[in-house]
């Protein structure tokens, strides 16, 4: 028996070690020690308050409560709170003479203290809070804007796209997505979210990534009708989008440009020089079942431009959205002739309402 027992010892440790390995790796060590520093330094202040109240003032004790309350997660903030708390009473018995301004100053602390503990129940439903929970959303918000980087293209090609979203946050309704599944074609998708700026936010990070292997995965006929699926499947209150797509075949030049909902794409001849509009028809993706989608096409030769765009660059409320690609167009004409260069962000900056969100995608054979 001692035997088997010695045979099985070392398995296992083995299992304990990797275990405690992988709680390590996962930040289980990191933060525990980073609770019990926190104790200690509440700890030290109240010793401080309590023999040397001139050099440690009686709010000190807030200072470990305001870095707990960043870098702690949910479930240690509320004991850390806790024991803050519990530091205060012990350094409020220690006072000689309780005066009105500390008892004020008593109270206000226990409202902090009350409100980091609310702030900690509400971060349960999350799992994760502070530092760490902002740098998931610093990496989903970079995650959405590579998701509409272009990749490099063949020599002759000139794709560049801006967003601006409402009220000037990282987060916007808008987004792109571009794809090259297979060296000679590019595929690019320009969305706009129902909603605007942080409040779309969410909607549009799901999106992207799940329109992003769609994208990829399907011949160009099929996407929009895929993507109007998968909104469906969601069934959210506010569960729609518009869309352009446009593939794009990067040796002939020939193009196919299908919209849901969503304002038409522009073309430039260089020949003419003049502008048109492609139009389009399609339903709002995410409101009807078995929808349909049309298909203008072209070809862009030497010179040729074609631009797509969201409604925030030609629609305001006090204005007809015919009105707006009309003026859309004679910037266009203006800004872009003979120089695409910046192109995208010459014109987000120039046209559409500051208070949506806007993107803008353009494309030239160079």
């Amino acid at each position: 028996m001692n035997a088997a027992y010695d045979t099985l010892r070392p398995a296992r440790s083995t299992a304990l070690g990797r275990r405690w390995r992988a709680s390590y790796r996962g930040g289980f060590v990191r933060e525990y020690r980073l609770v019990a520093a926190l104790m200690l330094l509440t700890l030290l202040i109240n010793i401080g308050v309590a023999y040397a109240p001139a050099a440690f003032p009686f709010t000190a004790l807030m200072v470990p409560l305001l870095v707990g309350s960043l870098l702690l997660g949910p479930r240690q903030l509320q004991w850390f709170v806790i024991w803050v708390m519990l530091m205060l009473m012990v350094a409020l018995l220690n006072q000689e003479t309780l005066t009105a301004r500390i008892v004020g100053a008593t109270a206000i602390q226990f409202l902090m203290g009350f409100i980091v503990l609310l702030a900690s129940f509400r971060r349960t439903r999350l799992g994760v809070g502070g530092v760490m929970g902002e740098s998931m959303l610093v990496d989903l918000r970079d995650r959405i804007l590579n998701q509409g980087g272009i990749p490099d293209l063949p020599h002759g090609w000139y794709v560049e796209s801006a967003l601006r979203s409402a009220g000037g946050t990282p987060f916007a309704g808008d987004f792109m997505v571009a794809t090259q599944p297979v060296p000679e074609r590019l595929e690019v998708v320009v969305v706009d979210v129902s909603g605007k700026g942080e409040q779309a936010g969410t909607r549009a990070l799901l999106l992207s990534g799940a329109f992003g292997g769609l994208l990829g995965a399907l011949p160009p006929d099929q996407f929009l009708g895929a993507a109007n699926d998968y909104l469906l499947r969601q069934d959210w209150e506010e569960g729609f989008a518009t869309a352009v797509h446009l593939s794009l075949d990067l040796r002939s030049g020939d193009f196919e440009i299908r919209t849901a909902g969503h304002p038409p794409a522009v073309h430039r001849v260089k020949g003419s020089g003049r502008w048109s509009v492609l139009q389009t028809e399609g339903p709002i993706l995410g409101l009807m079942v078995d929808a349909r989608f049309g298909c203008a096409s072209g070809t862009l030769s030497q010179g040729d431009a074609v631009l797509l765009y969201t409604d925030g660059m030609v629609e305001e409320p006090s204005r007809d959205i015919d009105l707006g690609i009309d003026r859309l167009l004679g910037e266009a004409e203006g800004l872009l002739r003979g120089d695409f260069t910046g192109a995208a962000a010459r014109l987000v900056d120039a046209l559409g309402s500051r208070n949506d969100d806007r993107a803008m995608l353009v494309v030239n054979r160079t």
